[in-house]
């Protein structure tokens, strides 16, 4: 069997997803990261509902970055998405960083999440 590099993500993230679940108390902040951009949802497992979603994407970064495959990109997405959440009244997440490492991107994202009031 060749090594893919996608499949090892997915299979490390369906191991992490058998002990991290969003609750509607705790909801799971989900990350996603692809070479351009970086994704981030707040999700209710329970019930199978997005509560919040942002990335470099939406409406309110899209035109801010030349690049928006970097960690500068990555720590405004982890202040809008807190930003988001207090406004829906959540305070405290479960981080689930998606099968990637804890390392750039997925790291500045949960650290400006924390910094801007998400409690995990």
């Amino acid at each position: 069997m060749a090594f893919n590099r996608r499949e090892s993500r997915v299979r490390r993230h369906n191991r992490a997803r058998n002990r991290v679940v969003g609750t509607p108390e705790r909801p799971r902040l989900a990350v996603f990261r692809s070479s351009n951009h970086i994704y981030a949802q707040i999700i209710d497992d329970v019930s199978g509902t997005t509560l919040v979603a942002a990335s470099t994407l939406s409406p309110e970064l899209k035109d801010v970055f030349e690049n928006s495959g970097n960690t500068e990109a990555a720590q405004k997405v982890g202040e809008l998405i807190a930003k988001k959440a207090k406004e829906k009244g959540l305070e405290s997440v479960v981080f689930d960083r998606g099968g990637n490492l804890y390392h750039g991107r997925v790291k500045a994202l949960a650290e400006s999440a924390r910094e801007a009031g998400l409690d995990f």
